[in-house]
């Protein structure tokens, strides 16, 4: 385990992707082809989750002052093993050292376009499992399925088979402008209009086949772990 008490092999750079599911880009369609863009993205839409962000399984996240929810973005993280540029279809997946779950934690809000720094970058908005599922155990991501639990009760459900850009995909496309280096994680998106909690809740995700993470919400005055 690392010193911030993540799975070794996490050690670079956690990129986030938005727009990536369906859902999202069937319902923002109409906004996306208005001025000044007037089209969907053409390319992945990145953002960072930078170190201060970073929680182990168990973690006690506090929201910012004045903040009441969170989206709890349910997902799974590419670890990568080697490497990675211009990659292709053909070999994307040979690049992926594992899975793994995660909650990419933000405030409500609406930009996609614009970084949403303050939303998405908060002290431990960024939730990672314990374990990390070796690529080799995972014969298609496609079928994986992600459930999120708020205080025992289901909440939300999605699968990777709603991506715009699968993993083999989003790995090309990424890699086309940028290397990804070992250690590097590439959250594969968040599912539209995600499930929230409050401060008190306590949240649980897990994903068939690659792990589940357990974590809890409270105000400013509580302490983020």
């Amino acid at each position: 385990m690392r010193a911030n008490n993540l799975p070794a092999p996490i050690r670079g750079t956690i990129y986030g992707v938005v727009l990536n599911d369906r859902g999202s880009v069937e319902r923002l369609a109409a906004e996306l082809n208005e001025a000044p863009y007037k089209a969907p993205p053409k390319a992945p839409i990145l953002y960072i989750k930078p170190t201060n962000t970073l929680s182990p399984d168990g973690a006690r996240v506090a929201l910012p002052q004045g903040a009441s929810q969170v989206e709890i973005g349910a997902t799974v993280g590419v670890v990568i093993g080697q490497p990675a540029s211009r990659l292709g279809l053909e070999n994307a997946l040979a690049a992926v050292q594992g899975y793994v779950a995660v909650a990419d934690l933000s405030l409500p809000h609406s930009s996609y376009y614009r970084p949403a720094i303050r939303e998405k970058c908060f002290d431990g908005s960024c939730v990672f499992a314990g374990e990390i599922a070796a690529a080799g155990g995972v014969q298609d991501a496609r079928a994986l399925q992600i459930h999120t639990f708020v205080n025992g009760k289901q909440v939300g459900q999605w699968g990777l088979d709603e991506l715009v850009r699968s993993v083999p995909e989003l790995l090309r496309d990424v890699s086309e402008f940028m290397t990804l280096n070992p250690g590097d994680v590439l959250l594969v998106g968040v599912k539209w209009q995600a499930p929230t909690a409050a401060p008190g809740d306590t949240v649980k995700i897990s994903v068939a086949g690659v792990g589940q993470l357990e974590f809890s919400i409270h105000s400013e005055a509580g302490s983020a772990a």
